[in-house]
């Protein structure tokens, strides 16, 4: 697993307050929807989006795009390293 996907797993379950293990997250696991074992709402979406824009400095500002690249940890690493956002650091 990369540094980036662990700290993402890591700002997932702080920022949703969650009580499962982060590496208990798999990369691919669909992270949104009531019958996904995290069953994030948008409430979720909201907390989560704040959390990566403080951490990483990073704004999701259309609602399909964020669909996409919240979907799971993957994607959201991917997206994150094409914004050239890759630090894991503060």
């Amino acid at each position: 697993m990369t540094a980036l996907k662990s700290a993402l797993k890591t700002l997932i379950v702080e920022a949703c307050d969650k009580s499962c293990a982060p590496d208990s997250i798999a990369d691919d696991e669909i992270l949104f929807g009531v019958e996904t074992r995290l069953a994030l709402d948008s409430l979720d979406a909201l907390q989560l989006s704040m959390a990566l824009q403080k951490r990483f400095g990073v704004r999701l500002t259309d609602s399909k795009e964020t669909r996409r690249v919240l979907a799971n940890v993957a994607s959201l690493a991917a997206w994150l390293e094409a914004q050239g956002k890759t630090g894991v650091g503060g």
